[in-house]
């Protein structure tokens, strides 16, 4: 039976950039950063939280390259298949916070069902939500 799930994974064009975006844009940190044989074991997470994201980059050992670069062409266009959702403390602030970093804001701050929350997608297009969510 399974217990819970361990990692994730989202498809980036650059992981240098996507380590200062998902650490100094929107606060997450470093959980592994490894030369890991053919690739780079890049991972990050919610501070305290034990589940991982693995920024992975299309390539080897998992792709071959002409597959690697219908990915990339894919993520470029928003449409690489991932997307995360994030909760926070404070929408405004956190919402404030990736305005004025530049990023690219698809969805104001909403009110739904669930609780509040905005929209925005990562320097290579994938999808992120980030709000408040009712218990």
């Amino acid at each position: 039976m399974l217990t819970r799930n361990n990692i994730s994974s989202i498809f980036v064009l650059d992981q240098d950039e996507a380590l200062t975006f998902y650490t100094e844009v929107l606060g997450l940190e470093v959980d592994t950063d490894m030369d890991f044989g053919p690739m780079r074991w890049l991972t990050v997470r919610v501070p305290g939280d034990p589940k991982s994201i693995l920024l992975e980059r299309p390539g080897v050992p998992a792709h071959d390259e002409a597959t690697a670069e219908q990915i990339r062409s894919l993520v470029t266009k928003g449409a690489g298949g991932g997307w995360l959702a994030f909760t926070c403390d404070d929408v405004e602030e956190m919402y404030a916070r990736v305005v004025a970093a530049g990023v690219d804001v698809t969805q104001e701050v909403v009110e739904q069902p669930y609780g509040r929350d905005f929209a925005i997608r990562d320097p290579f297009g994938n999808h992120i939500r980030i709000g408040d969510i009712r218990e």
